[in-house]
């Protein structure tokens, strides 16, 4: 092959209409993503961009909407043990999960029922 893969790109995740400012709450307030702006030719689709240093999500409207509860992106963590103790504080719900050797993980749904794993990797 002539060709190579370089990195993941983004992550699209779908949410029903009109739930960008919920979006905003989740991804921007909670978990600090910064909002970045979409193209022109995009923001007629409704939705929202997110990114935090390497990691970069798209919230994009589906109608009719179905969550993504067993496909997720799973992003790395560093100090996982900080973000549960946070989420905590801030009283959201997550499933930790132990059965993958050599790494802390935790899954968490957004506000939509779309899960994400968090992972640190010992």
């Amino acid at each position: 092959m002539e060709f190579h893969y370089e990195k993941l790109d983004h992550v699209q995740l779908a949410a029903p209409a009109n739930s960008e400012e919920t979006a905003r709450q989740f991804y921007r307030d909670l978990l600090g993503f910064k909002e970045i702006e979409k193209p022109d030719p995009l923001r007629k689709n409704g939705g929202v961009w997110f990114r935090c240093g390497n990691v970069e999500l798209h919230i994009g409207i589906e109608d009719p909407f179905s969550p993504a509860k067993k496909a997720h992106p799973a992003i790395r963590v560093k100090h996982l043990s900080a973000m549960k103790l946070y989420l905590d504080e801030q009283g959201y719900f997550y499933t930790v999960d132990k059965n993958l050797p050599n790494a802390e993980r935790f899954y968490l749904s957004d506000p939509f029922g779309n899960r994400i794993e968090f992972l640190e990797w010992r």
